[in-house]
């Protein structure tokens, strides 16, 4: 077999009886086998040096960008019965429009009068702090006055105080006076006694001095008379000085004690009437939430609450709506181990349900039937499935994401990261290592940083 032996086994031996051995003998077939298997494994080896786009495969949905553009359920605000649907399942409604009617089912709201029963209330309130008010306003007049007929009083009282202290000093003066022409009486008529008895002068002279001295003596005791009436006088008008001053403290005391009086129901009937108007405003807020408006341009979907005459409580669900013209993205699901491989910018390519597609995914360029998309957000915290939800919107830079795809569709996203080699990919898959953390340019801009 090896062919070093001199002998031929051939030559001895016919090879036209042995079938399988002629087989195995080189002919022109055999050769372009040989040829098409040598040049298929040249292509394959060639291809080990492709580039290779290194991706992360997640499913997901489609949703809406912004959370207010997603599907919502609309809530009754009061406890009420269900009286009339004006629109159906599916009809398309603007922002506004009346979607269901619902009546009261608590007795303090059955009044059907109430709004202007309690707006009369509100009047009356306001009346009567008004009256209150003018009150206030007629006591602070009448204090005033008090006090400007106080400061009248006193200059009167403190004249006559005045006057007394001048009629005190006056008759003091005449006081003085008449004890002086008493003692001087008193030595007159002891002069006038002793030269009686030395007599030299007359018994006439002698009583007619003392009645002089009768005279002198009643003059002091009127000035002594006068001296104390005037101190009398004073003394009076320092009382009646203090009496005016405890009158008026008095009057100003019970006037105050009126005015905050007044003030204080004034503050306390338009506290009330503050209370009837918020009631009020309540009341007619409520009256509003028993019509059931649309919060927005959209679509009905299934309806939660459907008969006639069904009661629903506060905070109810009613029926969803679907808004229109929402911004689409697509909510997708990645393992924490991919996590660190996607960043706010990344390029996904998507497969959206229903609409059929080529798919080559480590050559997305060659791939056809799928929408570009961008990462616009990251959650920061792993989902119940120990997932992290990323966002995705669609890329202004690729074709519009298709007319008639809704929410709530599925997504297969192929989120799209560097590019290596085929042989490269091949050797990480089989060793179970990660794809790139990071692009070509950054590994040139980290060696750059280093040199």
């Amino acid at each position: 077999m090896l062919d070093i032996s001199n002998v031929k086994i051939k030559e001895s031996i016919p090879f036209s009886g042995a079938k399988s051995l002629v087989m195995t003998l080189p002919i022109k077939e055999s050769k372009r086998r040989v040829r098409i298997l040598t040049g298929i494994l040249i292509v394959m080896f060639i291809m080990l040096f492709l580039p290779w786009t290194q991706n992360i495969r997640s499913k997901g949905y489609v949703t809406a960008l912004k959370q207010e553009q997603r599907p919502q359920t609309i809530h009754s605000v009061i406890a009420g019965r269900i009286e009339k649907w004006y629109v159906r399942e599916g009809a398309f409604v603007q922002k506004g429009d009346t979607i269901l009617q619902i009546s009261e089912i608590k007795d303090e709201y059955f009044d059907s009068m109430l709004l202007p029963r309690t707006q009369l209330q509100v009047d009356a309130k306001l009346l009567s702090a008004d009256s209150y008010k003018e009150k206030v306003g007629q006591l602070q007049s009448q204090i005033k006055a008090i006090e400007a007929n106080n400061i009248l009083k006193l200059k009167q009282a403190q004249n006559k105080l005045n006057m007394a202290n001048l009629k005190v000093q006056s008759d003091s003066i005449y006081f003085e006076q008449a004890k002086v022409n008493f003692k001087i009486g008193v030595e007159q008529l002891a002069r006038a006694e002793k030269l009686y008895e030395e007599g030299l002068r007359s018994l006439t002279d002698l009583e007619t001095r003392r009645l002089k001295f009768q005279d002198v003596q009643a003059k002091l005791l009127a000035a002594e008379n006068d001296y104390l009436s005037s101190q009398n006088s004073q003394i009076t008008a320092l009382i009646d000085l203090d009496a005016i001053e405890n009158d008026f403290r008095d009057k100003l005391a019970k006037s105050r004690s009126e005015m905050y009086t007044a003030m204080s129901s004034q503050y306390d009937a338009e506290a009330t009437a503050t209370k009837l108007e918020n009631q009020y405003s309540n009341y007619e807020a409520r009256t509003g939430f028993r019509h059931i408006l649309a919060p927005q341009d959209g679509y009905l979907a299934q309806a939660i609450q459907v008969g006639i005459g069904e009661t629903i409580k506060e905070g109810d669900q009613i029926l969803n709506i679907v808004p229109s013209n929402a911004e689409l993205a697509v909510e997708m699901y990645v393992q924490p181990v991919d996590l660190p491989l996607i960043k706010v910018g990344n390029k996904v390519r998507f497969i959206f349900d229903g609409w059929p597609a080529i798919v080559f995914s480590g050559w997305p360029q060659l791939s056809n039937g799928t929408f570009g998309g961008q990462v616009v957000a990251i959650d920061q915290f792993a989902g119940p499935n120990n997932q992290y939800r990323v966002v995705v919107a669609e890329d202004p830079d690729e074709e519009p994401w298709p007319d008639l795809l809704r929410m709530g569709s599925g997504a297969d996203g192929i989120a799209l990261l560097n590019d290596v080699p085929v042989w490269y990919e091949i050797w990480r898959q089989l060793n179970g290592f990660p794809a790139d953390y990071y692009t070509q340019e950054e590994k040139d801009g980290l060696a750059k940083n280093k040199k």
